[in-house]
């Protein structure tokens, strides 16, 4: 794993692994959802939604187009095309001092990419739960 949080969520995606998640979330990990909400707190929520997200998102069209970064935080600007709809969003990370992601934040756009991404998140979410 790279000592960059930001390089090493970028090998994850690359990779589609989301095993590797466990190494890199913070205990108290929070994941804001833009479909949820309220936020889901705690290391196993967070790597279960990001999971899903892996499955969800990380299709071929996936690519991001922009990051922005600072210390301790990046956004990273995302295109994806689903299901004929071009999504954009945007990942916002927080991490701590010893370079684990403390809070995930997604945002999408348009509103019919957030309708599309809720029903195939629930759906992810629902299998993962048998």
């Amino acid at each position: 794993m790279s000592s960059s949080p930001i390089a090493a969520w970028h090998q994850l995606v690359k990779e589609r692994n989301a095993q590797g998640l466990d190494a890199l979330l913070a205990d108290e990990a929070t994941f804001h959802s833009p479909v949820v909400h309220t936020p889901q707190v705690g290391k196993a929520i967070t790597k279960k939604y990001l999971a899903a997200a892996f499955q969800v998102f990380f299709d071929p069209s996936f690519r991001y187009v922009r990051e922005l970064a600072g210390e301790r935080d990046a956004v990273l600007e995302f295109e994806l095309e689903l299901e004929g709809i071009r999504i954009n969003g945007v990942d916002m990370i927080k991490w701590n001092d010893e370079g684990k992601i403390t809070e995930f934040k997604v945002m999408l756009r348009p509103l019919k990419a957030v309708n599309l991404i809720h029903q195939k998140m629930a759906a992810m979410l629902q299998a993962s739960q048998q």
